[in-house]
């Protein structure tokens, strides 16, 4: 299963880029495959607030639906809108596939999150 470097990530299966005060958050690819196809997300609009631990995207697919947790509070500065034509890009590729970018409030919320290392190990705890 891929596990892209550089990023954190949470025991829920999703992903955290750090980019200054920009989070960028998607789900992995083992979400991704666990899901099935992706048929429809859900996407919150630029400028929506979220507080740490809020839903911020509703992803849908034949299988079931599941949601996507801000890890950090902030607000919406950028939706993935090419997933509103083509969800299923997140089962494609699931690292490439962003689906919200916050600018965060506090960026000590980020701790506690796994390293790529620690998220690897957890993988092959669930295996």
């Amino acid at each position: 299963m891929k596990v892209e470097k550089g990023l954190l990530y949470t025991k829920d299966h999703e992903w955290v880029k750090v980019d200054g005060n920009i989070a960028t958050l998607g789900i992995t690819a083992y979400a991704a495959e666990h899901l099935g196809d992706i048929v429809y997300i859900d996407l919150p609009g630029e400028g929506d607030e979220f507080e740490k631990g809020d839903s911020v995207a509703a992803i849908e697919s034949v299988k079931a639906a599941s949601d996507l947790y801000t890890q950090v509070g902030g607000t919406v500065t950028e939706v993935n809108e090419d997933l509103d034509d083509d969800p299923a890009a997140v089962n494609a590729d699931a690292y490439a596939s962003w689906i919200v970018k916050l600018e965060m409030n506090d960026e000590s919320e980020l701790e506690g999150l796994l390293s790529d290392e620690d998220y690897e190990k957890l993988l092959a705890e669930e295996a």
